[in-house]
Formats: C-alpha cells, structure tokens, sequence
C-alpha cells in the first residue's frame, strides 16, 4: 500500500487535485449523479486522468495506461483489456484516502447488505463537529470505511475504532494504511460492546441513524434495525460510562417528531438521564415523505419495481406511530461530573461559522457557566468579541422599533433585546461587577426596562456575554 500511496501522491490524485482537474461544473453534475461532464473532464489518458475515472467515476480505464502500482494493489481487476475498479478510492481533505464500496448510481443493482459507504455530507458534518483539544485516547464507533480516524489521528495518541461490519473494518484499515497511520486498534462488535468497560476522553459516531421499519437486507451502515430512535437513544444513554472525568462525545443523530409530543422534550429526556451536560442542535426536518425518498435515493431504488412498495410500507409504518417529521442534528455531551448537568436544545436554520470544533469547548462553557454561576450580579462581564448591535425602525423614527444583537463569530446567533441589554453590551469590559453596572444603566436609559442580573442569564449561555 505505501508503493500506490506514493503514487497517487505523485500523480496528484488528491482532493485539490481531482477538484482542480474537474471543475465546478463537473463537480455540480456529479452531485446530481451525472457523469457525462467529469467524463468529458478526463477525457485525456494522462495518469491523473486514469486515476480519476477509475477510482472516483468507476468506469473502466485501458490496462495499458494504469500504472504497476495500481495493477499489482488488488483494488482493481482485469476485463478484457481494461481494469475496472472493485472499491471506491477517495482523496480525503485530510490528505489521506478512504477506501469504500463503489459508489451506488440509478440503474445499479441493489446493495449488498454489508455495503459499506464512503464518506461525504454527514461525515465532514461530524468531522467539523468534534472538539479540536488533544486527547490521550479516542473511540471512533461505528467507523464505517474509517473517515472520522484521518481526523482524529493528529489530535489523540490513541484511537480505536468499532464497527458491526466485519467488511467495514476490512476497508477502513485500508483507509488507514494508505493514509499512512498506524496508531489505530480496529475491533468488531455492536454498539459499546467492543470496549466493555474502557474509558475514553473522546468519543464520536456518525451512526446507523436511519430510522426505517425492520426487514431482512437491511442496510448495515445506515439502519440498525431497532425500534423508531431508539438506537440513537440507547447510544446517547450508554455514552457516559465510557467517558473519562471532563471526556466528550459527539454524535450525529436522528429523531422522531410525533404528535403531541415537543421534539425538544424527546430528545432531551435523552441527554437529561446521561447525568452529562448536553447540547442537542437540530439543523434539518423532513417530512415522512421527504424523508422516505432520501434514503430509498440513497439506496438506488428509484426507478426500480420494489420502490412503490417500499415507499408505502415506509409511510405506514410512521403512520402507525404517528410520525409528523424526522429530525436531523448533533449531540454533544461533556461528563463534567456535577449533580447537577444541564441540557440545551436548539434548532438552527442559519449557517454557523466552520468547523464547529473549534469553538465547541466554549459552546458548552457558557451553557454550564450561565446554569451554575451563583451571584451574577458580583459577576465580571465581557461582550463576546465580534457582536454587533443592530436598530430596525421606520425611516425618521425617534427610536428604533428593535434592538438586535448579532453574532458575527461562532454560532452566529441573534436575539432581540431591550434597551437596557443593548446599552450592557456597548460597555460591559469586565472591569465592573454585573449588578452595579445594570443600576448605573438604568438610570441612565430610564425607561423603567431595568432587568435584573438574572435576566442576563440566558444571554450568557447563548454567549453573547462571557465570564
């Protein structure tokens, strides 16, 4: 493997490389599952070319213009006087390359039920996710065809990686090994099964969250078979006896909207009896029937005789559990081992600053700073760097008829405020205790509006101010 890693590194068969050679149009029709423009692209028998249509395309290539390494890899067999691919072979933004099963098209036959998929939206969504800290050991569960190691391996010492799919495993040390990383303990098993009673300062998965009725062929790396959300549940629960003291964990996950039940709630009453503090984000909601051709998309059904009756099935199966929608996001929880967690649930419709990493640390600071600080008004407030304050009113009024203050860094949140909060954010430097400074605020607003250091609680959890 380290003569074809050194060989596509020398072709420049890497993630800008195969950008650069495509192109945006390209790029745009590949996302719509048309290959005709990247066909077009490299059209050309030079090496790069080859490469690309091979591996990225998945169209035979000549024999005669592959290179030894290729040939000799086992990735590829012969057919006549072409090759033709028998795996998926991604360049990663890491610099290192995922091997995975061919990508699935219209037209193609159905999956085998160990598919295992390669990388794309949902893993560099987990990827932008996780804590950027260094970490002595971390567990990737659920590891697929090994994206989320690249990630982790520059920041933990030690990582292990856990699928239910022996092939899956079979293809990430592939991953790992043409990326050149060494430090990574693979094991098979279920759920938290592998690691029995380990402790792990860092745990992420981007699981089988898809939430689909049971049958037989079900898809491993998408359905775990169990009961509505209950595997995201469950997994939520037994997270915290694997992390260490101040350990994290990130998750994607999906959840149910069902009638007369509030989402928040649902998921909450996860993260609530993990004795964790959490943040739950929910950044999408389809309805059932969005959400039923998605995945039958994702499978290559379309088109196909079983459609039809898949997609009914589907629909009556949320229909008997009253299923409204379907709920996409993340899942964060820290073990800070107080009695007395706390637990955040929010929906974002609006783009946040990326990677989330990088500032997650001081997500979950402010959530459990603004819920256990005791005697805010002795508090010593700053306004959070890059806030803007923003007056919406009809021309030539007086006063403005909102207040606006608006985050221009990190989760870019906004929130409508009262004068005397505005006024706070135009002089809080941390050089004068909370209290005293809202008296002194609102003597000079004078508008009767005059909050207490309480109400400034949820500002700080939202980060608008910080300790």
């Amino acid at each position: 493997m380290e003569r074809l890693r050194h060989h596509l590194l020398e072709t420049g068969y890497t993630i800008d490389g195969v950008r650069e050679r495509l192109g945006d149009m390209a790029a745009g029709a590949l996302a719509r599952e048309e290959l005709i423009p990247a066909l077009r692209a490299t059209a050309g028998r030079d090496p790069l070319a080859t490469l690309i249509r091979l591996w990225w395309l998945g169209v035979p290539v000549q024999a005669k213009d592959v290179a030894p390494e290729v040939r000799e890899s086992g990735l590829v067999t012969a057919s006549g006087d072409e090759l033709v691919a028998t795996v998926h072979l991604q360049p990663w933004e890491t610099g290192g390359y995922l091997v995975s099963d061919r990508k699935v098209r219209p037209g193609d036959p159905a999956l085998r039920p160990d598919h295992v998929v390669g990388a794309g939206g949902a893993s560099a969504n987990l990827a932008q996710l996780v804590t950027r800290r260094p970490v002595q050991r971390a567990l990737d569960l659920g590891t697929g065809c090994g994206v989320q190691v690249l990630h982790l391996a520059g920041r933990a010492d030690h990582v292990t990686a856990t699928d239910l799919n022996p092939r899956a495993l079979e293809l990430a040390r592939l991953s790992w090994k043409l990326s050149g990383i060494t430090d990574v303990e693979a094991r098979a098993g279920s759920m938290f099964e592998p690691v029995a009673d380990e402790l792990f300062d860092l745990i992420v998965s981007n699981p089988p969250f898809v939430i689909a009725p049971a049958r037989e062929g079900k898809l491993t790396y998408r359905e775990s078979g169990g009961d509505g959300d209950d595997f995201c549940r469950d997994l939520v629960r037994r997270a915290p006896r694997h992390l260490t003291p101040g350990g994290q964990a990130h998750f994607l996950a999906n959840w149910l909207h069902v009638e007369g039940e509030d989402w928040r709630e649902r998921v909450g009453g996860w993260l609530r009896e993990s004795g964790c503090d959490g943040w739950v984000v929910q950044r999408d909601v389809q309805d059932p029937a969005e959400y039923v051709e998605l995945w039958l998309k994702d499978a290559a059904e379309q088109g196909t005789p079983r459609y039809a009756e898949h997609y009914d099935r589907w629909l009556a199966w949320f229909d008997d559990r009253k299923v409204e929608g379907v709920g996409f996001g993340w899942i964060t929880l820290r073990n800070s081992g107080t009695l007395d967690p706390v637990v955040r649930v929010e929906h974002f419709t609006h783009q946040v600053a990326l990677p989330v990493g990088d500032y997650v640390d001081g997500v979950l600071d402010a959530i459990a700073i603004a819920h256990r600080a005791q005697d805010l008004g002795a508090a010593l407030l700053k306004t959070a760097d890059g806030l803007l304050d923003e007056r919406i009113g009809l021309p030539g009024a007086e006063d403005p008829m909102r207040i606006v203050l608006r985050q221009t860094q990190g989760l870019r949140r906004s929130r409508e405020v009262g004068t005397v909060e505005a006024a706070l954010a135009g002089v809080c430097d941390g050089q004068l205790a909370l209290g005293p400074l809202l008296n002194v605020i609102a003597e000079l607003v004078g508008d009767g509006d005059m909050p207490d250091a309480e109400a400034i609680r949820p500002l700080i959890a939202e980060g608008y101010f910080v300790l």
